[in-house]
């Protein structure tokens, strides 16, 4: 998948810290919840990917590679492409996704949400 597709699916699972405004997991969960995607929040709120209860469409990596690469391993849950933002991403977790041939891609959701959001944001 490239970002414009990625931008078109709803269900994304950030995973970073997504409580601290400061950090760009926290930008990107309010981006995509500005722009009407459904979010769950890995790392600081769901301690797993596995603590959705819904389908994932999008893994969106904005995490340490060493927890991101724990939080791949351990995750059951179908998806369609992982997202790994810049700085999250290790020689080790791309021999991961490689060798277990899990889609993903090097980028950033920000960009995507800019270029290709679905909808207009929503007013607070």
């Amino acid at each position: 998948m490239d970002l414009k597709e990625i931008m078109q699916q709803q269900v994304f699972a950030v995973a970073g810290d997504t409580l601290r405004e400061e950090k760009y997991a926290y930008k990107i969960k309010q981006g995509l919840l500005e722009h009407g995607y459904t979010v769950h929040a890995v790392g600081k709120e769901l301690a797993s990917f596995n603590d959705i209860t819904s389908d994932i469409d999008i893994i969106d990596l904005c995490i340490n590679p060493v927890r991101g690469l724990a939080l791949l391993r351990e995750c059951k849950k179908p998806f369609k492409c992982i997202v790994i933002q810049p700085g999250a991403e290790s020689d080790e977790l791309l021999a991961y996704l490689n060798e277990k041939r899990l889609p993903y891609m090097q980028g950033c959701v920000l960009v995507g949400l800019s270029l290709y959001a679905k909808d207009k944001p929503k007013k607070a």
